[in-house]
């Protein structure tokens, strides 16, 4: 079967969650020993999973982050403080479980599970999905073909089937290669149909001069693959992919589309999970309905990206870290509330009357 034909049968075959059994969380959280929202955005946010789980006894004892890794080719325009010799360094790091990921995983009992979307160097200890040795320069041709762009969605579609059948109940987003906050931004802009200046920001730590260059290259090689009017242009996402994408974007797109095909609730992290996030709703809106954001960063895409969502962040954090850890930082806080979820203590057992919801 044909690639492109294979991705859009997949997403056919997802469905909106079940609002009757959001109602049905919702009367649990009521029912229990404390004031109507009590716990404010973490009860609806577990209501949220339940409707995802398709079931009111909600399930997240079993979690892990995904990071997937690849590298650049825009890199060679100078847009980055660090070469793509970091991507190979770090995701080494995270497969023998010394990064900051994986520091901050093990205090909440998650697995770190690296994938190698497409990086310079392989990676003993990445689970190997490499599309290819890292994307063309975009600055000067397209970043990767569309037939490449299509085969790294369905990449992330497959991890999510793989951990669900491993037992995973939720899943958080994470990625690691230089470069790949430039190929946010480009498709930042064209997906919110603005200038790079609004939503570039300094990535890991450019200077000023630093940051109006990559600005500079985004503008450029938008106007290179797609005009002057490229603010204004109607372009299909696997397009914006194939031009400016990078293969953990297109990944982590296919990780969303595959929490709502396989009903696996799918933790958004920083910008780059976010911008995968939007391509993937982009494919099929009712994806959006499958991701819970757990922060807000440093990059000025994220907020516009999360807007388009309609989801809401939990964590005002101002992290620009990566790796998942903006995901991982929301676990605990749920595990905190799904105790209280399943708190037996209600007003009817201390003989008192439940508050109502007016």
């Amino acid at each position: 079967m044909d690639q492109e034909v294979l991705l859009y049968s997949k997403i056919e075959e997802i469905k909106p969650v079940n609002p009757d059994v959001r109602r049905q969380a919702k009367s649990v959280w009521d029912a229990v020993f404390k004031p109507i929202d009590g716990l404010g955005r973490l009860e609806d946010i577990l209501c949220d999973i339940a409707a995802m789980q398709d079931a009111t006894r909600i399930e997240l004892s079993k979690r892990a982050i995904l990071v997937l890794c690849s590298d650049n080719g825009i890199v060679e325009e100078g847009i980055a403080q660090s070469s793509s010799a970091i991507t190979c360094t770090v995701a080494g790091n995270i497969a023998a479980g010394k990064a900051s990921i994986n520091q901050m995983a093990a205090c909440c009992h998650a697995d770190v599970i690296p994938v190698d979307m497409g990086m310079a160097n392989p990676v003993c200890g990445c689970i190997d999905r490499r599309i290819a040795s890292g994307t063309k320069n975009f600055a000067r041709e397209p970043a990767m073909s569309r037939e490449e762009a299509v085969r790294a969605v369905l990449a992330g579609i497959e991890l999510v089937r793989e951990q669900k059948e491993k037992g995973y109940k939720i899943l958080g987003t994470g990625e690691m290669g230089i470069g790949n906050t430039t190929t946010t931004s480009a498709m930042a802009s064209l997906l919110l149909k603005c200038s790079p200046q609004s939503v570039t920001g300094r990535g890991a730590g450019l200077s000023s001069e630093g940051l109006f260059r990559k600005c500079s290259v985004i503008e450029k090689a938008l106007l290179f693959h797609f005009g002057a009017e490229y603010a204004c242009k109607e372009v299909d996402v696997l397009s914006m992919l194939a031009c400016v994408g990078g293969f953990d974007l297109a990944g982590l797109a296919g990780v969303f589309l595959g929490g709502a095909r396989y009903r696996v609730p799918i933790i958004v992290d920083g910008v780059i999970s976010a911008c995968a996030a939007v391509i993937a709703a982009r494919l099929c809106p009712c994806v959006a309905q499958y991701m819970v954001a757990s922060h807000l960063g440093k990059e000025p895409a994220h907020g516009f990206f999360l807007k388009e969502l309609g989801l809401e962040p939990v964590i005002y954090g101002n992290l620009a870290l990566g790796e998942g850890t903006g995901a991982v930082l929301l676990l605990p806080m749920l595990d905190m509330a799904l105790a209280v979820y399943n708190n037996k203590e209600t007003f009817e057992e201390n003989n008192l009357e439940a508050y109502k919801r007016f």
